[in-house]
């Protein structure tokens, strides 16, 4: 399928877990599709070859979402490589849990700055080269509306100022046609939260489905928001949860 033929699209944090799906998605509805990484440069390449092997063109930007300059910089880099751009995809971020009492200002300023900061940011400077069916997809997390377990309460804040972000935006820019949207995944197997790993069995009891999701299921409602047939859908957000909201 095809239906995102000659679009362009800049997905953060994509070099492994559900950045990486998502890139290959949108490559495998046709768009040719820059990615930024901040270490893991060879898994960055590799992203890079798997999306020119689908016939599409495809780059890899160094960027710290940490930093606004770098920010910046690579949403210019992927609309020089690319061409332009008509999709982007805000997936670069990070958790770190522990009791509000114990967490380091370090660790609150990383998730501040990375999670809510860089993707403002992003979407600050796209807005310059984003026109008429333009899409903004920001990924949260089902935590941003309910918080079920505990140690987890400045991650889910990060991720709940999404939610006033999208619907705001989505007010803006609608009289310019460009949508905004949200994904929220729940438990999802990959390198951050592995379904084997430290933890999982406590998620695991939340998701109505009762196993951890993939990544493709994630990318797939990424390429639904990106393409067509979401021309309509604005302002809000789609739970790949498995039910963990229900």
């Amino acid at each position: 399928m095809n239906t995102l033929a000659n679009k362009r699209a800049l997905v953060t944090g994509a070099s492994r877990g559900l950045g990486k799906a998502m890139a290959l998605s949108l490559a495998q509805s046709g768009a040719d599709v820059a990615i930024t990484y901040e270490k893991s440069v060879d898994k960055a390449q590799e992203v890079v070859r798997e999306i020119e092997a689908l016939g599409r063109k495809a780059v890899a930007i160094q960027a710290d979402s940490a930093s606004p300059a770098a920010v910046r910089d690579a949403v210019s880099q992927a609309v020089a490589a690319l061409g332009g751009l008509d999709i982007l995809v805000n997936n670069a971020g990070i958790a770190r849990g522990g009791l509000l009492e114990d967490m380091a200002l370090e660790d609150i300023d990383a998730m501040i700055n990375i999670n809510i900061r860089g993707l403002v940011v992003a979407t600050q400077a796209a807005l310059t080269h984003l026109g008429a069916g333009g899409r903004i997809i920001n990924i949260g997390s089902c935590l941003a509306e309910r918080v079920p377990m505990t140690g987890i309460s400045v991650y889910a804040m990060t991720k709940s100022a999404l939610l006033s972000l999208t619907r705001g935006l989505a007010r803006d820019l609608g009289p310019r046609g460009i949508t905004v949207n949200l994904v929220h995944p729940g438990p999802t197997d990959s390198d951050m939260n592995p379904a084997d790993g430290e933890g999982a069995d406590v998620q695991r009891q939340f998701i109505a489905l009762g196993h951890y999701g993939n990544a493709v299921d994630v990318a797939a409602a990424v390429a639904f928001l990106a393409g067509p047939a979401a021309s309509h859908i604005t302002g809000t957000g789609i739970n790949v949860d498995g039910g963990i909201n229900a």
